[in-house]
């Protein structure tokens, strides 16, 4: 793992390259700064804004999505074909798991959409995720925009971050403390949860569409509720039905198996190397824009192979500094953003794939084992030290 140094946005109705809450635009905070530190991040960030849109990688790059959509039916109408001639057949599983990386990348471009990378309309970008997610998919909108919309106003922040609350996994050594005393299945998972971590990608996939379903049934505020019921339930309960009816009973349940295992372990591991084993920021710890975002994030390398494995999420940095950006964006502004931070101090933090994955399972297994000192935090002493 590299780093260049010593040691989101929240809505995506944003302006472009600028995220909304912490800051009204592009170019610094709403809030007034209050010191010489805060004035000096705010221009900080404020510069790198106007490189980025001295370079132009905000624009639109409708070409370019309509090819990975032309790409992505092509290969659907081949895996729709390959189904109908194996027929009744164990090769059949193979089908399956082609299914599960086509949706994959189908929840990527949903992800794009949502971001409104897509198209200059706020409208037909929202448009273009329900259809993306909820149709094609079976996710909802609504669930992901919420949870996601959380996670980038403040990534690995503790309490605040949905994605890392205390559920199957533990990310805090105070929690899996908690759960050693309790001396059941609970203690013995979460010592080993590292290990663990990717079999239990496997239901990820289902664990997506569970939460959807939960969502969209439940209180509180879904957006296009009315529409996301009747397409998630539709969605979920026509594509069984078409297994039964062309397989055998085993093998369609085999076949829905391997789709989401195959499914939900893509999406994991192309999500988890993004923030996990970065720095946590303590829920009382206030920290810039700038170094929020660079600070908790990791890059994968690895070039156009892993560009089109993550859907670009492995320029993590530079989308979470710019979630409107498209691909081709981010990987131009990739070097630029690399030495911006290098010229400013600011860890910048990239690995390998396979190396990235050895850090996440090393991580949880050390959080398991509530090995991390919680009052140790290399991030807090950082964005403390006198400027």
């Amino acid at each position: 793992m590299k780093s260049n140094s010593p040691s989101t946005t929240s809505g995506f109705d944003a302006l472009e390259g600028g995220p909304s809450g912490p800051v009204s635009g592009a170019d610094g905070p709403a809030r007034r700064p209050r010191g010489s530190a805060e004035r000096r991040y705010t221009s900080e960030y404020a510069e790198l804004s106007r490189q980025v849109r001295a370079a132009r990688l905000l624009r639109r790059r409708p070409l370019f999505y309509l090819l990975r959509v032309v790409v992505l039916v092509l290969l659907f109408a081949a895996t729709g074909w390959a189904f109908l001639a194996l027929g009744d057949s164990w090769w059949q599983l193979a089908t399956a798991a082609v299914l599960g990386l086509l949706l994959t990348q189908v929840a990527y471009l949903s992800h794009d959409a949502a971001h409104r990378q897509i198209f200059s309309s706020g409208k037909w970008n929202e448009r273009a995720a329900l259809l993306l997610g909820d149709v094609v998919v079976g996710l909802s909108y609504g669930w992901w925009m919420s949870k996601h919309s959380r996670h980038h106003a403040n990534p690995n922040k503790v309490d605040v971050d949905p994605d890392i609350e205390p559920a199957a996994l533990v990310f805090s050594p105070d929690e899996a403390a908690a759960r050693h005393g309790r001396r059941s299945f609970s203690s013995w998972w979460v010592k080993r949860q590292g290990t663990l971590f990717f079999p239990l990608l496997l239901l990820a996939g289902l664990n997506l569409h569970v939460s959807s379903i939960r969502t969209v049934f439940g209180r509180g505020h879904v957006k296009h509720r009315a529409f996301e019921i009747p397409v998630l339930v539709a969605r979920l309960t026509l594509y069984p039905v078409v297994l039964f009816a062309v397989l055998s009973p085993g093998l369609a349940v085999a076949f829905l198996g391997v789709q989401l295992a195959v499914f939900g372990l893509s999406m994991g591991s192309s999500f988890a190397p993004n923030h996990k084993g970065m720095p946590v920021v303590p829920r009382d710890l206030s920290v810039d824009f700038l170094r929020r975002q660079v600070l908790t994030s990791r890059n994968v390398r690895g070039g156009r192979f892993v560009d089109i494995a993550m859907g670009g999420l492995n320029y993590q940095i530079e989308h979470h500094l710019f979630p409107n950006m498209p691909l081709p964006g981010l990987r131009a502004a990739q070097p630029m953003v690399k030495q911006f931070c290098a010229e400013h101090g600011i860890a910048y933090t990239e690995a390998g794939l396979v190396e990235s994955w050895r850090i996440v399972v090393r991580h949880l297994n050390r959080v398991g084992r509530a090995d991390l000192d919680p009052f140790q935090c290399p991030l807090a002493a950082q964005l403390r030290a006198p400027v």
